[in-house]
């Protein structure tokens, strides 16, 4: 166990989950951009071409169609008007693989998604934190002797 602070990194080590606080307030605009950048880079990155990610979310929403057209307006930072609902973007994500896109949309509350067993590992961390601040405790408890009174004259 080592006795270094636990946000303190060492040498080689870099942190895997960035430490996020929640922003006060959105930039709606910005925002907006961001996001419709981000599903682009998704699409980009999926080997999918837009119409094959248009019927896979459709798919995955049980609807007998989404149009190329509406995928395009959800991407296109010049359609203002155009904002994706989370249900659709939750089969984009899908439709794309694109799980990290999940993450961007909480990082503005301060939070990080953890995925499978990575949420595992988070609560085994957190457990031995608690270990070695109990532990902690412990040792500053006997540090000073405890003299037992002799129950047994009381009686």
């Amino acid at each position: 166990m080592s006795d270094h602070h636990p946000d303190q990194l060492g040498l080689f080590e870099t942190r895997v989950y960035p430490e996020r606080i929640e922003a006060g307030s959105v930039d709606l605009d910005r925002f907006r951009s961001e996001i419709k950048r981000a599903m682009s880079r998704a699409i980009r990155e999926s080997g999918y071409d837009r119409q094959t990610i248009a019927l896979r979310m459709a798919q995955y929403l049980g609807l007998p169609n989404l149009s190329k057209t509406t995928l395009d307006a959800y991407t296109a930072e010049s359609k203002d008007s155009h904002d994706i609902s989370l249900l659709r973007f939750s089969a984009f994500v899908h439709a794309t693989g694109a799980k990290w896109l999940f993450d961007l949309v909480v990082s503005k509350a301060g939070m990080t998604v953890l995925e499978g067993s990575e949420a595992k590992l988070a609560e085994i961390a957190r457990l031995d934190q608690d270990r070695r601040a109990i532990n902690a405790e412990l040792r500053k408890l006997r540090a000073r002797p405890v003299k037992p009174k002799d129950w047994r004259r009381l009686s």
